[in-house]
């Protein structure tokens, strides 16, 4: 039963990712992957190449997207960013510095400048890139490390019907790569033979072909056939991690911790001490009480068995006092000393609990559903194992650069290809009329001229060509001259593109077109920064706050045991 139980688990697994990685997922990975191509200068395809050679037109590009990339890149990094956590009262600062000192800890661990430039690179290029927290538990000797790590965009995949920019509201969030087998056992060394049994890739589904079409630039060029340790070929199995929001029952419970022995024994020593100064303040008022009821029977306002009657009343009434107050005060420390806690825990663990010594200590239990990150691992057709992770969030979070409402984001290169094809065309154009123009064609008869002879010296300053007797010269074709219009659209597209990009060449450092005075020069930065701000704002800034508050729910369940922590200080020292 168990065995059918993993296997529904892979098939619903491969099945939903089938799902997940339908048209419009397709499409706007081939788009951002054109303009993350574009940004690396892969700029022709191999046919585009080939075409421009065979007319012997020039396949340089001029790649003015790349400028762009690194200064938006450089404006949103320039400043590495800190987590400052605030105590909600005055006694919470201690607290709340911790907090602080952890997330720059992990910061610093995870190499996070490195890993946070690599999201903005990916969110300019791709439309968004993806942080990562997660808790290695093999880390520091079996103590565990919480860790943030970035993913490539194109191995993410979303519940299409998400509307919250941080994916908040999606079902799920699965994340698919291509992997060796060795690697993987490498990766999950405890689930080595799993691993083993799993079945291969399929790869008429999804493979390395889709990420990277076609053979056109050396980054591109990914191997069909791995190789293990030994150089054996190695099988390529798909990796499928699924997050998936579920509502899980908890128990809100709160019960009484009565006080230890030795709390008791220094309740009833301090009581003991009490009552004597208690038993003496009341003998000398019975005293006082005897010694009047004396006078009266001497003067014979009382007889004598009166007398006895009311004595032996206020031996017993001052007894009672005594124990009384005994008690009462006793009852009153016990209270005091005893104290409610409130613990929030799974259903599962509140009926073992009540098992044991909790039932005799419950107060109030209160069942609530939370919703928690349910993660299953699959390996091929093989189901690998399944937790539940700490917080309620996914531990995936976006930096989009331009959110469009849908899991399907704009990336700041993508409005900037058409431009940018533009230029190269416009370039190739005007070299290729000026290499005619320097490289005259002549029109002949054929028989005319030694065909060898002219191609070898018809460039050659002051060659004499020779023409046989009975044919006409050969004539020029000279090249049609281009129009100076044709110039300025060129320039009128570089400025298009630095309209669109929001990047002026006065920020790049063109003394050209900067502005004379300084105040003229800060005026240019403040205004042709605003757009740049703005996305700091609206976008980098909240999800940096998503992912502390996801560090901080990871950091709270896995520092639980003693452990030694270098706190990194602002110099990093």
């Amino acid at each position: 039963m168990a065995r059918k139980t993993a296997k529904t688990k892979a098939d619903r697994v491969r099945d939903l990712f089938i799902n997940l990685n339908g048209t419009s997922r397709q499409r706007w990975e081939k788009v951002n992957q054109q303009g993350h191509d574009f940004y690396l200068d892969n700029q022709l395809t191999q046919d585009e190449h080939e075409t421009l050679e065979r007319q012997g037109m020039p396949t340089f590009t001029i790649n003015r997207i790349i400028p762009i990339v690194e200064m938006l890149n450089f404006y949103v990094t320039a400043n590495q960013p800190r987590w400052q956590a605030i105590g909600a009262e005055g006694s919470d600062i201690d607290v709340a510095n911790v907090h602080a000192d952890i997330a720059d800890y992990i910061w610093y661990e995870s190499d996070g400048q490195v890993k946070f430039s690599q999201v903005i690179n990916d969110g300019i290029t791709k439309g968004v890139g993806y942080f990562k927290v997660y808790a290695d538990a093999h880390s520091d000797h079996g103590m565990g490390e919480v860790k943030i790590d970035t993913i490539e965009p194109f191995d993410v995949f979303v519940d299409p019907k998400s509307r919250d920019i941080f994916y908040r509201d999606s079902a799920y969030i699965m994340v698919h790569k291509v992997m060796p087998q060795s690697h993987l056992s490498k990766l999950l060394p405890e689930y080595k033979t799993k691993i083993k049994n799993a079945s291969a890739a399929d790869q008429g589904n999804y493979n390395y072909s889709q990420k990277a079409d076609g053979h056109d630039f050396q980054y591109k060029d990914v191997e069909d056939e791995t190789f293990d340790y030994f150089g054996d070929e190695d099988r390529k199995l798909d990796y499928y991690e699924l997050y998936e929001k579920v509502k899980m029952p908890y128990m809100n419970v709160f019960y009484r911790i009565e006080p230890t022995q030795e709390e008791v024994s220094q309740i009833r020593a301090q009581i003991d001490m009490e009552m004597e100064e208690m038993q003496k303040e009341l003998n000398v008022q019975a005293q006082e009480t005897i010694l009047s009821m004396n006078e009266q029977l001497q003067s014979g306002e009382i007889i004598e068995e009166r007398y006895t009657l009311e004595v032996e009343k206020l031996e017993k009434q001052m007894e009672q006092q005594i124990v009384q107050a005994r008690e009462e005060r006793m009852s009153v420390a016990m209270e005091a000393v005893s104290r409610v806690e409130n613990n929030v825990v799974s259903e599962k663990e509140f009926k073992v609990l009540m098992k044991g010594d909790l039932k005799s200590k419950l107060i109030d239990a209160v069942k609530f559903f939370d919703s928690r990150i349910r993660l299953t691992v699959v390996v091929g057709d093989t189901y690998i194992y399944e937790v539940v992770l700490p917080g309620n969030e996914y531990p995936i979070i976006p930096i989009h650069y331009k959110w469009t409402g849908t899991p399907f984001p704009m990336s700041a290169v993508s409005p900037l290809v058409g431009k940018q094809q533009e230029l190269n065309k416009a370039h190739q154009l005007m070299v290729h009329n000026a290499s005619l123009g320097s490289s005259l064609r002549y029109l002949y008869h054929e028989g005319s001229i030694d065909e060898d002879y002219w191609e070898r010296y018809a460039s050659a300053p002051g060659a004499l060509l020779p023409i046989r007797q009975g044919f006409e010269p050969p004539s020029v074709i000279q090249p049609a001259p281009i129009s100076t219009a044709f110039a300025n659209i060129v320039e009128l597209g570089k400025t298009d593109m630095e309209y669109l990009a929001g990047i002026y060449s006065s920020m790049q450092g063109d003394v050209q077109t900067q502005h004379d005075t300084f105040k003229g020069l800060m005026a240019n930065d403040e205004y042709g920064t605003r757009r740049v701000k703005t996305w700091m704002k609206n976008a980098v800034e909240p999800s940096l706050q998503q992912l502390g508050e996801v560090v901080r729910d990871y950091a709270q369940a896995t520092y639980k045991s003693n452990k030694v922590f270098r706190i990194v200080e602002p110099n990093n020292q």
